[in-house]
């Protein structure tokens, strides 16, 4: 258990007994913006992560040229709610299904992927039939993205104390 010093208090507790859970609204979305594989363009996840951070939410940035394995071991030890991966390299239908599949086999089956760049409408439909999120492409306007994070959190946001459970 936490506890705050007060100057004219001493110690008290900074948890509520009464509530069980952390309520949602109380902390920000965690959220890892990857840039995996070889693709050395790195502006829109700047800008992405710049947007992300100034919605509120806590943005990690792993820079360039990340392995599926290097993502995912962020993602767990971030103890991220979102992974949004930059792909302007065409390895989309690889990265994204590997990326889900190394956190699945971490049991993190409960963090959001999601993600952006030059990928065709056919593969975005075909990668969200594999349980990836929306995907995002050029033109996209950053605050579509930022909606489409906090509808998806508040939709499917979970504590963190409960996924640990």
């Amino acid at each position: 258990m936490f506890s705050r010093l007060r100057p004219d208090r001493g110690a008290r507790s900074s948890i509520d007994p009464t509530k069980k859970f952390i309520d949602m609204s109380e902390r920000k979305i965690r959220v890892l913006v990857a840039k995996p594989g070889l693709d050395g363009h790195d502006r829109g996840a700047k800008v992405i992560a710049a947007a992300l951070r100034d919605a509120g939410m806590e943005v990690i940035y792993t820079g360039l040229h990340q392995t599926p394995e290097m993502v995912v071991n962020a993602a767990i030890q971030e103890d991220v709610d979102v992974v949004a991966m930059s792909i302007l390299s065409g390895a989309h239908m690889t990265l994204f299904p590997r990326v889900k599949a190394l956190l699945d086999a971490e049991g993190a089956d409960h963090i959001l992927i999601t993600g952006g760049g030059i990928i065709p409408e056919e593969d975005m439909a075909a990668l969200e039939g594999q349980g990836i999120g929306r995907l995002f492409g050029p033109g996209t306007t950053t605050g579509a993205a930022v909606e489409y994070i906090r509808e998806w959190f508040a939709e499917h946001g979970r504590d963190r104390e409960l996924v640990a459970q």
